[in-house]
């Protein structure tokens, strides 16, 4: 491209780089900018090869259109303006900043001058290539997974393959490794019917983690929202990261399983005042960002992580719903999970229900009918929304993991009390049932990445953080974990088959409540991070899989828990339990005391941790499918739907437990898995830290 090339007017729609066959229309928006300079580089973006004037400015937003242009043009834009940051303005034209709608990105943001001196750094920055990438999709269709149906895991795309036996080693921890036969294999063995990725936009990591030789491992420092981020490719010849991201929800889609994307839109990788200007920053500081109402030249910190997007700007949010359409659209996601989503919803009043943001998603005709979570807080004014986003949202449910934590392994605190357990386990209705809204709003988890795993919850009675290089200072202080005796490894065998046993035990708890169940994948083959519980900065073995250590028969414990879910609707009921009488004659839930009376006053008080869960599905929510795709059982509904009875102990003994009337089958036994499923009545011992499940005669 030749120095003397003019750009002529263009477009102000669509937004980004858009190639038609002929040249390539660029807009930007800009609306505080007093004038935009697109910028051409070479194929690898080190040399700057012309600076074209942005011709044209509409409605605030700068275009310009380049004859001849073609995909695979490398190309930044310099926004010119004043420099004033006590009004909140921070142009800059000695630098060059990324295309806020960039489908690729070029280079790597590094910590170096350049960035944060007034010198030029365009053979350093993050730069944008124009794409046009065509794609087969064939047959692929959302696997539109029911809501009742649906099993969350949570999981990183590099650690889960970067160790992977079975997984070429080319391919290990890419998307590609992902789409492998032996991962999509094990991801159905498990039961797994959604995957929910750690983030996948393209980042740039801080640079007090580049200082210290580590990087945001987590991803939750964005930068490119349309753009998958390139050290998850495998760069495999013929393949580009689109293409590869591309052919990886496919081959999940082909096996039933859902692609959901943990995005990150309150906040960007430019930090707070004291970061680099990589893109939004540079381009329009004071639309893109909330300032401080007395103080423009610094930023509101509601995520934690220096600023915050302000999507209460209309600009600000065609950006957030044009790249949640995207990925949508152009790559097959079947859902989001929102990062601090009250960000995205606070306005000059504070978070509101009806925000733009949440009003946009509901009526989308994209965007409503995929899966959409929430993680229902921040550390900003109001900050803390548990059950307070619109029907249609599923939620984290923090209380939910503090309660079953409390229950089963720190019994002496409140969350662990008896009354606690049983409203968290039947769906927690006293923050999810209004509106119309159902259990599975509630997201129930007992770890996720941002925590111990399960194994080191078991293992471990404090954080062990020390190689994140704050002095241990980072992550929560109160894990309610319990090192049952001991701290971190040990040979210990009465320790280890305790930690076995209540890891079993709050697995059968996740998957036998009621709500959506979110695993935090490697949970199910005992993960450890060594008691690190902010492990967001380690892409190293303490995060990636360790498959030849791995607990194979919990695993196959957890792909159980999972196919007696999916096979008995009574634990995941689309509806409320709330005590109806069915045509049996019971209550379609009924919580039992150990001798199998009715739970009153005095036993919900009493401090006890054992407990029967008598459960009910109604006719027409009783037929089940087995995997062959045939009903199960005769043809038509049962009359009286089918009956399970769970009994929990938490307690330190085993309990004599007296069982309904009828004949039952036990059909898991947490505390030893191994038992065949066996025939039950009059009085059964539960053992210690252990769940039983019950099936009803005939319906075996």
């Amino acid at each position: 491209m030749s120095a003397t090339t003019t750009l002529r007017a263009g477009a102000a729609y669509p937004l980004g780089a858009r190639w038609d066959g002929r040249g390539v229309n660029f807009a930007l928006v800009a609306p505080h900018a007093q004038a935009v300079q697109l910028c051409l580089f070479d194929a690898d973006g080190t040399r700057e090869l012309a600076r074209l004037p942005m011709p044209a400015c509409a409605d605030g937003v700068w275009h310009g259109y380049l004859d001849g242009a073609a995909p695979g043009q490398v190309y930044g834009y310099r926004v010119a303006g004043p420099y004033a940051p006590g009004r909140g303005q921070r142009f800059d034209a000695n630098k060059v900043l990324l295309d806020p709608y960039a489908r690729a990105l070029v280079g790597e943001y590094r910590a170096q001058p350049g960035f944060h001196d007034a010198g030029d750094n365009a053979a350093v920055a993050l730069k944008a290539r124009v794409v046009h990438e065509d794609y087969d999709w064939g047959g692929d269709a959302p696997p539109a997974v029911g809501a009742a149906d649906t099993v969350l895991y949570e999981v990183h795309v590099k650690g889960f393959t970067q160790l992977h036996p079975d997984v070429p080693e080319a391919l290990r921890g890419s998307y590609a490794g992902m789409a492998q036969p032996a991962v999509l294999d094990y991801l159905q063995r498990l039961g797994v019917t959604t995957v929910s990725l750690l983030p996948v936009h393209a980042r740039a990591d801080e640079q007090r983690l580049q200082q210290m030789g580590l990087s945001n491992y987590w991803g939750y420092s964005s930068i490119g929202f349309f753009a998958p981020e390139r050290r998850y490719w495998s760069s495999r010849p013929g393949s580009t990261p689109i293409a590869e991201f591309r052919d990886m929800v496919k081959a999940l889609h082909g096996r039933g399983i859902e692609v959901v994307l943990d995005v990150v839109y309150n906040h960007t990788a430019e930090t707070d005042e004291h970061g680099p200007t990589l893109s939004l920053r540079g381009i329009d500081n004071q639309l893109y960002y909330h300032l401080r109402a007395d103080d423009p030249a610094t930023y509101e910190n509601w995520t934690g992580c220096g600023n915050c997007l302000n999507l209460a700007e209309p600009r600000v949010l065609q950006l957030v719903m044009d790249s949640l359409r995207y990925w949508v659209e152009e790559m097959h996601v079947d859902g989001f999970r929102f990062d601090l989503a009250p960000i995205l919803a606070r306005d000059a009043a504070g978070f509101s229900r009806r925000a733009a943001f949440l009003a946009a998603l509901r009526q989308d005709p994209v965007l409503a009918r995929v899966k959409l979570i929430a993680e229902p807080w921040d550390i900003g004014p109001g900050g803390y929304q548990l059950g307070n986003f619109p029907p249609g949202w599923l939620e984290w449910n923090d209380k939910y993991r503090d309660t079953m934590r409390a229950f089963w392994l720190r019994p002496s605190e409140p969350a662990g009390a008896l009354g606690a357990f049983a409203r968290r386990f039947a769906g927690s209705s006293d923050l999810f049932r209004h509106d119309a809204r159902l259990p599975t709003a509630s997201v129930n988890f007992v770890t996720a990445h941002d925590g111990f795993t399960l194994r080191d919850l078991v293992s471990y009675d404090h954080k062990h953080n020390e190689a994140n290089g704050e002095q241990n200072r980072d992550g929560h202080a109160h894990n309610l974990g319990w090192n049952c005796g001991v701290e971190g490894d040990t040979a210990n065998e009465e320790v280890l088959a305790l930690r076995a046993r209540l890891q079993r035990a709050l697995l059968a708890t996740l998957f036998l409540s009621q709500g959506t169940p979110m695993l935090l994948a490697g949970d199910e083959i005992g993960r450890t991070q060594r008691g690190n519980n902010n492990a967001y900065c380690q892409d190293n073995p303490l995060c990636w899989f360790d498959w030849q250590g791995a607990d194979l028969a919990l695993a196959e414990f957890t792909g159980t828990l999972s196919a007696l879910r999916r096979r008995q609707r009574a634990l995941r009921r689309a509806g409320w339990y709330d005590g109806t009488i069915g045509a049996d004659g019971h209550p379609d839930i009924a919580w039992l005391k150990a001798d199998g009376g009715a739970m009153d006053e005095a036993a919900w008080n009493g401090g006890g941790a054992c407990i029967g869960i008598r459960m009910s599905a109604p006719p027409d929510e009783a037929i089940v499918t087995r995997e062959d795709g045939q009903a199960d059982g005769p043809a038509g509904a049962r009359p009286g739907g089918e009956t399970c009875l769970l009994l929990v102990n938490a307690e330190n003994q085993a309990a004599a437990v007296t069982l309904p009337a009828g004949a039952w089958r036990v059909v898991m036994d947490s505390a030893f898995p191994d038992r065949a499923p066996r025939d039950a009545d009059g009085t059964l011992e539960v053992p210690a830290h252990a769940v039983l499940l019950l099936l009803a005669a005939p319906w075996t």
